[in-house]
This record gives C-alpha cells, sequence and structure tokens, in this order.
C-alpha cells in the first residue's frame, strides 16, 4: 500500500515552496487588474488586412493612449484597453486605426466608470471571504460528530487558501510576462475551483470518518493513510476527466473566458493535490502533535539543532 501520508512533511515542503514563489511573484510583478476593478474601457476589432500587435500598439501610443493594453485573441481579434471612453473617443479611435491600417469591424466595446469598478472590486472580495467562511462552517458542521471538528474545516480552509494563492502567483506571472488581467471571470473561477477543490476533500475526510467508525486502526495516521488511497483513484479520475473539459474550453470557445478556463485548469491541478496532500497531512501533524517536529524536520530547524 502506498505511504502516502508519511511523505507528509515533503509534501508541506513543496506547498510551502510553491506558496513562496507565489508570494515573491505578487510582490515583484503585482496583479494587473482588468477593467471591472480599475476602470476602463474594452475596445474588440478585427481588421481586414494582416497587423502586427507591436504596429498596433505603436499607432494607439501615437493617438493619445500611451498606457493602452494590446492583447491578440486566439481568434485573430485584438483587445484594446484605454482609459474609460465616450462614445465620440471610441469613434475617433475607430477612424484613426481604419485609415492606418484598413477597414476593421467591432466586436465588442464596453467601460465601467471608477466607482462601478470599485464597488466590484469589494463585491468579489466579499464573495470569495464568505465563500470560504462558509466552507470552514459547513466542513465543521459535517463532521461534528469526529473529535476536533473544527480541524477539518481549518485543514479545509488552509488548503484552499493554498489553492488560490498559487492562482494569483500563476496570474501576476503571465500578467508580468504576457500583460493578462484579472476580470470578473477570475474571481468566478477562483469561486469554482473552491467548490471544486472541496468536494475533493470532502469526500476524503468521509473515507476517514468511515474508516474510524469501522475501527480499521487505532492509529490515526494509519487511517488517514488507507483513507487517501482508497478515494485515490476516484480523485484523479475525477480530476482528469474535468481537465479535459477545461482543456476544451481554453482551446475552442475563446478568450471571452480565458481567465475561467485558465483559473479552472491551475485550480483542477493544485487542488487535486492540496485535498489528498495537504488537507489529511494537516489533519494528522494536528491530531499528532508534530509542529515541533515539523520544523525539526526541515532544512532550517536541523541547522538550527547542530
Amino acid at each position: 500500500m502506498f505511504d502516502i501520508i508519511g511523505k507528509r512533511f515533503w509534501f508541506l515542503l513543496i506547498a510551502g515552496i510553491v506558496i513562496l514563489i507565489s508570494i515573491v511573484s505578487l510582490i515583484g510583478f503585482g496583479l494587473k487588474a482588468g477593467v471591472e476593478f480599475s476602470s476602463g474601457s474594452i475596445l474588440n476589432i478585427r481588421f481586414e488586412e494582416q497587423v502586427e500587435q507591436e504596429q498596433l500598439k505603436q499607432e494607439v501610443a501615437t493617438l493619445g493612449h500611451p498606457n493602452a493594453i494590446i492583447q491578440r485573441t486566439g481568434a485573430g481579434d485584438f483587445l484594446i484597453r484605454t482609459r474609460e471612453l465616450s462614445g465620440a473617443e471610441k469613434t475617433q479611435l475607430e477612424n484613426d486605426l481604419m485609415a492606418r491600417f484598413g477597414q476593421l469591424t467591432e466586436a465588442e466595446f464596453y467601460s465601467v466608470s471608477p466607482m462601478v469598478a470599485t464597488e466590484t472590486a469589494n463585491n468579489a472580495a466579499i464573495a470569495v471571504a464568505i465563500a470560504a467562511i462558509g466552507v470552514l462552517l459547513y466542513v465543521t458542521w459535517a463532521f461534528h460528530r469526529m473529535p476536533k471538528p473544527f480541524l477539518y474545516g481549518i485543514s479545509a480552509v488552509i488548503a484552499l487558501g493554498h489553492d488560490a494563492l498559487v492562482a494569483l502567483g500563476v496570474f501576476s506571472i503571465l500578467g508580468g510576462l504576457l500583460d493578462w488581467e484579472i476580470n470578473l471571470m477570475f474571481i468566478t473561477g477562483i469561486l469554482a475551483v473552491i467548490g471544486y477543490s472541496v468536494n475533493n476533500t470532502v469526500v476524503v475526510f468521509d473515507r476517514i470518518r468511515e474508516n474510524l467508525q469501522l475501527g480499521v486502526s487505532a492509529d490515526f495516521e494509519v487511517v488517514v493513510n488507507n483513507s487517501l488511497v482508497e478515494t485515490l483513484g476516484r480523485s484523479i479520475n475525477t480530476s482528469l476527466t474535468t481537465l479535459f473539459v477545461v482543456l476544451a474550453l481554453l482551446f475552442f470557445v475563446g478568450v471571452s473566458i480565458q481567465n475561467f478556463a485558465v483559473v479552472l485548469l491551475i485550480g483542477v491541478i493544485v487542488g487535486t493535490f492540496s485535498s489528498v496532500c495537504i488537507a489529511p497531512t494537516l489533519l494528522v501533524i494536528w491530531e499528532k502533535g508534530e509542529w515541533g517536529r515539523l520544523i525539526q524536520w526541515l532544512p532550517v530547524g536541523k541547522s538550527g539543532n547542530r
């Protein structure tokens, strides 16, 4: 039988390294907020003639929008993000671009005011916070007959925090390198990842409860490991089938849900890892009181003992 829990310190070390990279990336690159969170206008256009992205960026800057962000979509369209434009300013920009590059077609245009952007950002933060609190309360209630049920809820929320932080870190890198922005589809993806990850975690926790009631072993570590092995195939199969759907969305639906699909892609991978390797591991460490042993096991702890 696989000894998954026996490698628990290694899993926490891997999670810690990934979280550290995410934090460094967030500090270094930050997050590029989309118009929903920072105000501005998005213009989606397609040219009949071939136009290079760099040429378009230079022309838009020449026309009075030096801070504009230009992105090419998978369908060959261009997304132009600028400060908030009036209808007349948008029309003037399109006319100037047609004079330079030829006929174009407008696929979409929308603007968000600063007040609406601030309200949207606040609501998004509240939604994520409420989701985390809801998960904590639900998991605690679902396992209220277990010893220390609150630890089940805390472990699930920590695993969710890991998933969300990794997604933020990846998007900060994509923003720094490719000018990707976070928008409402990103928040939607984060909430979907929370639901997906909790589902996997609860399945593992539920099997732990069943095995404890069956008296599989007096050793909690053995019970948790057996439960993980029994649910591992289900977790992997569910993740693979979900990945196929997410990849189809990413490659065939288009840029409109790009952020949603990428967040789901990240979330399925790290969510599977956290539900198998982090949440149950935390339960064992808390149950056995191993936080001190974890510190001694780490290279820093070892060097400090010399």
